[in-house]
């Protein structure tokens, strides 16, 4: 595909990144020469400088035949300009940034209006991924597929768990979960297990279940069995904002800290119901008197990833509460590993991963098209969603039957309403939902996991 991507930042570099190695014919726009010429530099890539709110500007950028251009600048106004100049210079899919909450409240009159094919808001993508994860206070990362009646959950397998020692069919046989672990991060080596692989001490785990089946699997592992009800959350972000509306309308009482009091006033004109404080997260005073040792998540979510990582490991050592951290520059992901503070968010990096999902999308055949797309072990392996239709070549034979590429496991199967592991007597048929967990990249189709 030919794509222009307007906006070199943290989410145009993520989207260059994942994108370059998948054989599209890619421009960058930007008006600082530093990043155009970095990201040209790093990739095999085109590069435009200039403002992308211009006419000629995208024009020499080839929005004229571009299949989709993607404006992701700091400006939800210059997006949604490169959008609309783009519709009328071309015919491409358009895909806008829009971070402001007064423009999403009237995001289905602009798609409307200026014909934009996705409208992305990293910060509500952030918040709707930390309110995942605060269903399951035991899990580090949660991923939906089928409107969430299939979650993939990520998990750290502990000394004293009953599973350390365990192979996978001895989980099957002794615990009766309805889970099947499809991989397996030990060492920092990415690994897709068979039945007889045997869990150890310190294993990151991925494991796909039914919505009504994951807690079922935390509970006869020994995990206590624990309800967030009080939510602590450091930045008065949008993230927060968005954050607090989800929780709230769950019934979760929030409080939100932070130190600017003109942002403090803001959010408690705009959220009626939360208690707002006007502190420094910084302040180990101020956390105490707040209520730290009562509460049951503690959410770090100011715009400084220095700052959210030193909270978050202060509150690990004191409380033993659900941690959540943002952190914006991705080049830090191996460092915060190895302090194991939990649960990480990466608002820009989830944005960049929904636009390769929908680009992947419109390069389907006429087997399957992909409803989802995650990627996990710190990009090394991808979990799909294919919805199957009309004459997909793996309709009506089993499962066992079917020559499925290496390092591929098909992990769930969702038909009529609801999700099922499969085993290798299963069909597939038409109108299922499949996900697949594998590493290899850049599938776009059903028929790409069968070996050619």
């Amino acid at each position: 595909m030919k794509i222009v991507i307007v906006g070199g930042g943290k989410i145009g570099a993520a989207l260059v990144g994942e994108l370059s190695g998948e054989n599209h014919d890619i421009t960058v726009v930007d008006a600082k020469s530093e990043v155009v010429q970095g990201l040209v530099n790093n990739y095999d890539v085109l590069g435009v400088i200039g403002n992308g709110g211009s006419y000629n500007v995208l024009v020499e950028a080839g929005v004229e035949t571009a299949d989709i251009i993607i404006a992701v600048t700091d400006s939800d106004e210059l997006n949604l300009l490169c959008c609309l100049i783009a519709k009328k210079a071309g015919r491409c899919e358009t895909v806008a940034r829009v971070r402001n909450p007064v423009y999403f409240d009237e995001i289905g009159f602009i798609k409307e209006e200026l014909g934009i094919s996705i409208v992305l808001n990293p910060e509500r993508a952030a918040a709707r991924e930390i309110a995942g994860m605060l269903r399951f206070p035991n899990a580090m990362e949660v991923n939906r597929f089928s409107k969430g009646r299939i979650e993939m959950l990520k998990y750290r397998i502990h000394e004293e768990s009953i599973v350390n020692g365990m192979t996978l069919v001895d989980i099957q046989e002794r615990l009766h979960c309805d889970i099947l672990i499809c991989a397996v991060e030990r060492n920092k080596n990415l690994i897709i297990p068979t039945g007889g692989f045997a869990l150890e001490a310190r294993d990151i785990i991925y494991f796909v279940a039914p919505q009504e089946h994951a807690m079922d699997f935390f509970q006869k592992v020994g995990e206590k069995e624990s309800q967030i009800h009080d939510v602590m959350i450091v930045g008065g972000s949008k993230t927060a904002f968005y954050l607090f509306q989800m929780l709230n309308a769950s019934g979760i009482d929030v409080k939100i800290i932070d130190q600017n009091i003109k942002r403090c006033e803001e959010l408690s004109d705009q959220l009626q119901k939360a208690m707002v404080i006007c502190g420094s997260g910084m302040d180990k005073d101020v956390l105490m008197e707040e209520g730290l040792m009562d509460a049951d998540a503690f959410i770090s979510l100011t715009n400084f990833d220095e700052e959210n990582i030193f909270m978050s490991l202060y509150v690990q050592s004191q409380t033993n509460v659900k941690l959540i951290t943002k952190v914006k520059k991705l080049n830090y992901t191996e460092m915060i590993e190895k302090l194991d503070l939990g649960s990480m968010i990466y608002p820009e990096y989830l944005t960049a991963q929904y636009i390769v999902q929908y680009i992947r999308a419109k390069q389907n055949t006429i087997g399957s098209n992909i409803e989802n797309l995650y990627k996990i072990m710190d990009g090394r392996a991808e979990a799909l969603e294919f919805k199957i239709q009309k004459e997909s070549p793996v309709i009506g034979t089993p499962i066992s039957q079917l020559p499925i590429i290496n390092n591929l496991l098909i992990c769930a199967i969702y038909r009529n309403g609801k999700g099922r592991i499969p085993n290798g007597n299963d069909t597939i048929q038409l109108d299922d939902n499949v996900v697949v967990v594998t590493t290899k990249k850049g599938l776009h189709d059903i028929k790409d996991i069968l070996a050619k």
